[in-house]
């Protein structure tokens, strides 16, 4: 039996499941939702949830993997390693929540960020089956980025922090963004936060001719652009709640095609069914993206 934890800001969702291979999605046997709240009060509840679940079916936890708001620290050398660091969620920065995984647990726990974890499950059992380059954004209350090459999570110095740079802005557009660090990074422009304060209200208030969006589907553009001609990847998907706003699709899609001014000629750039509309992609796994990351996650911890 696998456990799996998608840690975001607002709540932590919590799974135990099976897995019997690479070729199908895990089969979640039980969930809770936990909300965020100060980390010894929140992993005091994550711990019950995984301690019961072994005692209900007297099986115990093999490994754990964990898809994690971060900024994480993922460097395997480092003393620190699998801590939140300068998170906005003051409460929960330096908490080394691997470590205290599994010093509770006694399993193996692999981490990573919850949209790198997103960008996994997707490649293996969703919208990018069967392919070893993808890039994943997620758009919500911030915008991350998860990227995969050649089927391994892509970390450096430390993991991409794509949702913070800084894009062209459309002309004309002087909302001064809401980033606390950049002001009109991607984030401070295109993130559910920042559409209510250019609008005045939430994204899911907005129709779709609101003269707010198009800012915001230029800037996701240019985004999708610099990761195309940076990466060039199999697949991108846009995932998260600002996402599930179908029409900002077609105008990504076209702006990236306006954008890219005819350079590129991969086919899966062109337009229509064959190019563009099957290149960026609305998630396969829906909400669970992260979840099913977090499965797959443990499951390659204990296949190592």
């Amino acid at each position: 039996m696998f456990g799996a934890i998608e840690a975001g800001g607002t709540k932590f969702v919590v799974a135990v499941g099976h897995i019997n291979g690479p070729d199908e999605p895990p089969r979640i046997i039980d969930r809770a939702v936990i909300p965020t709240r100060e980390p010894e009060e929140t992993l005091a509840d994550v711990l019950d949830f995984f301690r019961r679940q072994s005692e209900k079916r007297q099986e115990a936890l093999a490994a754990l993997g964990v898809a994690s708001f971060g900024p994480l620290d993922l460097d395997p050398e480092s003393p620190t390693y699998g801590a939140i660091t300068t998170t906005p969620k003051l409460a929960w920065r330096g908490f080394p929540l691997k470590k205290r995984l599994e010093a509770a647990l006694t399993v193996p726990v692999a981490i990573d960020t919850d949209v790198a974890g997103a960008a996994l499950a997707e490649a293996t059992y969703g919208a990018a089956a069967g392919e070893r380059d993808v890039v994943y954004f997620t758009v919500g209350t911030g915008v991350g980025v998860g990227v995969l090459s050649g089927g391994r999570i892509v970390h450096g110095i430390g993991h991409p922090e794509f949702g913070h740079l800084r894009v062209r802005r459309l002309p004309g557009d002087d909302f001064p963004g809401i980033c606390p660090y950049h002001g009109d990074c991607l984030e401070g422009l295109a993130s559910g936060p920042a559409i209510r304060a250019r609008a005045g209200r939430p994204a899911e208030a907005l129709s779709p001719d609101d003269p707010a969006w198009a800012p915001v589907a230029d800037a996701l553009a240019e985004a999708v652009t610099a990761v195309v001609l940076l990466l060039a990847p199999a697949k991108v998907i846009l995932g998260g709640g600002v996402m599930k706003q179908r029409h900002l699709f077609p105008c990504i899609r076209e702006g990236v095609r306006a954008k890219l001014g005819g350079y590129v000629a991969y086919p899966a750039l062109m337009p229509g069914p064959e190019g563009l509309d099957a290149y960026i992609v609305p998630p396969g796994l829906g909400d669970d993206a992260g979840l099913i990351g977090a499965f797959e996650l443990a499951r390659r911890a204990l296949a190592r």
